[in-house]
């Protein structure tokens, strides 16, 4: 097993839901009630998402993240 590591987005919603996207893995959206819930949902999530991925064959993403500066 390789430990990966992907980005997500934490948005609350009307309703006050947490809702999370991983914006690497297209359409990869969970919630929960709590900020920690839907942390916990979305890894649940990516899971399944990269055992689909795996089961048809397809690439898993590879996914690298750099910080740049810029003055404002």
């Amino acid at each position: 097993m390789t430990l990966m590591k992907f980005r997500v987005i934490i948005e609350v919603d009307e309703d006050g839901m947490f809702v999370v996207q991983c914006p690497s893995l297209p359409g990869c959206i969970s919630q929960g009630k709590t900020k920690e819930e839907a942390l916990d949902n979305i890894k649940d999530a990516i899971k399944g998402y990269i055992e689909s991925l795996k089961k048809h064959g397809e690439p898993i993403p590879v996914v690298e993240e750099e910080v740049v500066e810029i003055l404002a």
